[in-house]
């Protein structure tokens, strides 16, 4: 089983991190997940109506991102954090992708409560992750692209196991080698945030409505809180 740990310099940089690291084994990813398909319906239906909508830049939550992302030497209008992009996409076309259950479960929470979310297939995950400062040397191969390498810039924040990168910027995008699909059967989902002094209740209440959806279709599930406090979760 992989551990997660923040790197003492991202810690030292970011002391208000918080990171819900949500387990989940056996899952069955063939089978309907009725309450996952209401939760993306009735998130587009509110937005219809008018009476939610989902946050941008403007909202402290987004924002944080992008001083964050700045922070690193990324532009945040052009490369964005994956729940602004996934906010702006819902705002624009009506609807949120469908991709597959687990993967549909998280954007729903994700764009929900303006919250970051991704997800690695444990079982494609080689040795330990760790959310560190990229040197230069690394690689990535971005989701959908399994014949692209990129090279992280030194001093970006990735997501890394033992083989390669598996987030660039932090969480603007996935890698390709531990996406998960329908036929992923351990994954770990992640929800972030940078000010865990006030929105360390909202993650954890979007960590629980992850979990509702996940458990009626998983053997097992867990939530593990990863912090500057708390450097090192095992999954």
């Amino acid at each position: 089983m992989p551990s997660f740990r923040i790197a003492p310099a991202v810690a030292d940089a970011f002391p208000g991190t918080l990171i819900a690291v949500v387990t989940a084994t056996g899952l069955r990813g063939h089978e309907p997940w009725p309450h996952t398909a209401t939760a993306l319906e009735e998130l587009e239906q509110q937005l219809a109506d008018g009476t939610w909508q989902p946050a941008d830049e403007t909202d402290p939550r987004i924002e944080a991102w992008h001083t964050a992302y700045r922070s690193f030497g990324t532009n945040p209008r052009r490369i964005r954090p994956s729940v602004d992009a996934l906010g702006r996409r819902l705002a624009k076309k009506g609807s949120l992708p469908r991709i597959n259950p687990a993967v549909d479960s998280y954007n729903a929470v994700s764009v929900h409560h303006g919250l970051p979310a991704g997800a690695f297939d444990l079982h494609h995950v080689t040795g330990d992750v760790d959310i560190r400062y990229a040197d230069g040397t690394e690689t990535f191969t971005p989701l959908g692209e399994p014949g692209t390498v990129e090279h992280p810039k030194p001093g970006e924040i990735i997501y890394t196991d033992a083989t390669d990168v598996l987030t660039r910027h932090w969480n603007h995008r996935d890698a390709h080698r531990t996406r998960v699909t329908e036929d992923s059967t351990h994954v770990a989902f992640v929800l972030e945030t940078l000010h865990a002094d006030r929105d360390g209740d909202l993650l954890k209440v979007a960590a629980d409505e992850l979990l509702g959806l996940l458990a009626p279709h998983a053997d097992q599930t867990a939530v593990h809180h990863l912090s500057p406090a708390q450097p090192h979760v095992a999954a």
